[in-house]
């Protein structure tokens, strides 16, 4: 079972700070890339509070989500006790082989969890463990290249370079979620690489936009691009 997470201490901070799907273009546009899931089995690996597991469960997929911390863990079984919508919650290192009962799935899910996780290499091979042969692996993540701006934590720290990555925490205020717990940066080689080590093959890849809102009070940070979502198929 997993120890303490960084996540735990946070937990209400995190789930009250990022709610809504729609207000989140990159979490959007992974959905749209995956289409109807109406009847398809999917696992949202890294779930934290279940934002994007209850979107997927509300489109009619049935839905099993994992999380190494077992406070947001509670916060996603919280958010559907009144309203169940048939997701299977679990406390997982999604890193390691987990629940060898469950039948293979149609989709995989990653919102915004692979810079939380310190072993990429496991989180893919579970991915690909998980899903079916010509199953869809779909991960949203801050884009490697985005070097962040004032007031605005990029993808790797504002003294070091794109290309050294390594786990680093961000400078400033603790309301800053990288300030909280971090992040590990790597770059779009070592994603690309490292699926198709583990028999992903890329079928769409996409750079949206962040919301105009956000944009126009971060000019400088909004020139580069901010978010990469993509869309895998095991072969």
């Amino acid at each position: 079972m997993p120890g303490v997470a960084r996540y735990d201490e946070i937990a209400d901070f995190y789930a009250e700070g990022w709610t809504d799907v729609i207000d989140d273009p990159a979490s959007v546009r992974l959905l749209d890339m995956l289409g109807p899931v109406a009847d398809l089995r999917v696992l949202d690996i890294a779930c934290g509070h279940g934002r994007i597991s209850r979107e997927l469960a509300r489109r009619g997929a049935a839905v099993v989500g994992a999380d190494i911390s077992e406070a947001l863990i509670a916060r996603a079984r919280a958010a559907v006790h009144d309203t169940p919508l048939g997701i299977r919650y679990l406390h997982a290192d999604v890193t390691e082989p987990f629940e060898p009962d469950l039948p293979p799935f149609d989709v995989v899910a990653c919102a915004f969890g692979l810079s939380d996780i310190d072993d990429l290499d496991g989180a893919a091979a579970t991915a690909v463990r998980a899903l079916r042969p010509g199953g869809v692996f779909a991960c949203a993540i801050l884009h490697p290249c985005f070097p962040g701006g004032r007031g605005v934590s990029g993808s790797w720290p504002g003294d070091a370079r794109h290309h050294t990555e390594g786990w680093w925490r961000a400078d400033g205020e603790l309301s800053s979620l990288r300030r909280r717990v971090g992040a590990n940066h790597r770059t779009l080689s070592t994603y690309v690489n490292t699926f198709r080590r583990h028999g992903l093959r890329l079928d769409e890849l996409d750079e949206p936009e962040p919301a105009p809102a956000w944009a126009a009070g971060r000019p400088d940070a909004a020139r580069f691009p901010v978010f990469l979502v993509m869309k895998w198929v095991k072969q």
